[in-house]
């Protein structure tokens, strides 16, 4: 499944996974409104609302009603080990298989072209 196939909440949850992770958002940090998240990407207020949702469930973000959302303490962690399994567990095993499938030399993926 590429990530267009994937439903858009979640491809809106993945997104702001990621900015948490390369630390556009960081534990304590005011997330957008859904508005204006929704505003950013061009999407539809309540399908950003049920992405925020699934982030609440999990505990990554707290309400402060009145005032807005907010990454919780400790959720850049949990999300990054939580990525790191999924990784692991689902996306390397395919990669893995391509990479012997292609005869590929692991050090080669990690070179450099400087030229």
């Amino acid at each position: 499944m590429t990530s267009q196939d994937r439903p858009v909440y979640l491809q809106l949850r993945d997104r702001i996974a990621a900015a948490i992770l390369d630390g556009e958002y960081r534990d304590g940090d005011m997330l957008p409104s859904v508005r204006a998240y929704a505003a950013d990407q061009g999407a539809n207020p309540l399908t950003v609302a049920k992405a925020y949702q699934l982030f609440q469930e999990e505990g990554l973000i707290s309400v402060k009603r009145g005032v807005g959302m907010f990454v919780a303490d400790g959720a850049t962690g949990r999300l990054l080990a939580r990525e790191r399994r999924i990784f692991l567990d689902e996306k390397w095993p395919r990669v893995r298989a391509v990479i012997e499938r292609l005869g590929l030399d692991p050090a080669e993926l990690f070179e450099t072209d400087d030229a």
